[in-house]
């Protein structure tokens, strides 16, 4: 099924995540850029049902459906509801920022492919949940841009929980929300022992942990802690966020770091300690970290 979601509302550990979705039958059509201002978004194919939202001209709206009536069934900034096709052109090619969309498989795999098909090759494997921005379309297939990766994804397996036109207001939120998904996993390998070159799940290194736990969310960052430098963007320490690698340099070796964790908030990260020889929850103000923190990146 196609799900369109209307609401994100966050809730973790005793708070899961909770997607309130509107169902649509089918994969979407294409995108439609409102050609007149004041359009109103209904909740029903009718003048007379209720407005939803109103649209500025030149604005975009995924179109899930049309209605063969003078109506679009659309998308519009994660809004479901209908649009008079009169006022909507409808593109089933077109490149745009549409905003992000997480992937919603029922638990199983996505392939991200090199073009707008199934017998394009595979670029990359999505996992279920996997946060991505939305790039386009192209004939039902959205153009996916994900951990530094360009592809397409078929859009009958993706959720589009924000805002269109690339308001970052309830990325910011998923962001949040997908960081304490991320720990909470990661908080399932507590007391695992640390074994240098350990890739999990049994035994880690520090950069194995890290790689481990966010494979399991679709993201495939480098293996090394030098090399995770690479991986995703700068952050500072006093924007960390739950989910950032937080790296640490001891001075004793030729790499610009020397271990690597997953910051959890309040201040704590979790790590494979070659201290403690097991996995296990710090603070980055105790005396051995604090001298030794040295970056931050945020994947997701």
């Amino acid at each position: 099924m196609h799900r369109f979601c209307q609401l994100l509302r966050i809730s973790f550990v005793s708070t899961a995540l909770l997607l309130l979705c509107v169902i649509s039958a089918s994969a979407a059509e294409g995108v439609g850029a409102v050609n007149a201002g004041g359009l109103r978004l209904r909740s029903e194919a009718s003048t007379d049902a209720s407005i939803l939202a109103t649209a500025s001209e030149g604005e975009l709206a995924i179109v899930l459906e049309d209605m063969e009536n003078g109506w679009y069934k659309v998308d519009y900034k994660s809004i479901e509801g209908y649009m008079s096709s009169q006022y909507v052109d409808l593109y089933l090619s077109y490149e745009a920022d549409l905003g992000y969309g997480k992937v919603d498989t029922d638990g199983a795999t996505l392939n991200l492919r090199a073009g707008a098909g199934t017998g394009f090759d595979r670029v990359a494997v999505l996992n279920n949940g996997a946060v991505v921005q939305l790039l386009g379309m192209d004939n039902g297939w959205f153009k996916v841009s994900y951990n530094g990766t360009v592809g397409y994804a078929s859009s009958e397996y993706m959720v589009s929980c924000l805002n269109a036109a690339g308001d970052r207001g309830d990325a910011l939120a998923t962001d949040s929300a997908l960081g304490a998904q991320i720990v909470a996993y990661a908080k399932q390998f507590l007391g695992r022992p640390y074994v240098w070159g350990g890739n999990g799940p049994n035994s880690f290194d520090c950069s194995g942990f890290t790689k481990y736990v966010y494979s399991h969310f679709g993201y495939n960052i480098n293996r090394t802690a030098s090399a995770q430098l690479k991986n995703g963007v700068s952050v500072s320490r006093s924007e960390l966020q739950a989910g950032d690698l937080v790296f640490f340099y001891n001075g004793k070796v030729s790499t610009p770091v020397s271990h690597v964790g997953i910051y959890i908030g309040n201040g704590d990260f979790i790590h494979a300690s070659s201290n403690s020889y097991t996995v296990e929850i710090s603070s980055l103000y105790a005396k051995n970290y604090d001298a030794k923190y040295v970056y931050a990146r945020r994947i997701i």
